[in-house]
């Protein structure tokens, strides 16, 4: 089974997961998402939430994205773009979201990572997961 698709999005979210923020209440810490997180996850659910396959993966799978941000200053297209967000804070987000929707049982499916990012004239998110069921490395 595969799933491929590409969302066009004009600002990619770099917002990270480990932005996440602790209080201190009565003593005990409370762990809490900032507006900027929660919105981040609300655009990721509304574009992943298009896509999600009508069988969830049940068995190990291969996950493919590409991160593609607006082009800025003197860079091209298709140029690799080796500034922050580091691409596995990005991830961590994009994954839980795509549990949380149901992509997959569980994220520990995912046994293998391609993640790239750079700059593109159409900004957005191209995404394959590929079941690796029956296959052997």
């Amino acid at each position: 089974m595969i799933t491929e698709f590409f969302m066009p999005m004009k600002k990619v979210p770099t917002t990270t997961h480990q932005q996440k923020q602790v209080t201190v209440q009565n003593g005990k810490p409370i762990f809490y998402e900032p507006e900027e997180l929660k919105a981040a996850r609300a655009k990721l659910m509304a574009h992943l939430g298009q896509h999600v396959p009508e069988k969830k993966y049940t068995g190990p799978v291969r996950l493919i994205t590409k991160w593609c941000f607006p082009i800025t200053g003197k860079h091209k297209n298709g140029e690799w773009k080796a500034t922050k967000p580091d691409v596995t804070n990005l991830q961590k987000l994009f994954e839980d979201v795509m549990t949380d929707l149901g992509y997959w049982t569980d994220d520990r499916l995912i046994v293998s990572a391609i993640t790239e990012k750079f700059y593109a004239d159409l900004p957005g998110i191209y995404v394959c997961i590929q079941s690796l069921d029956g296959m052997e490395v």
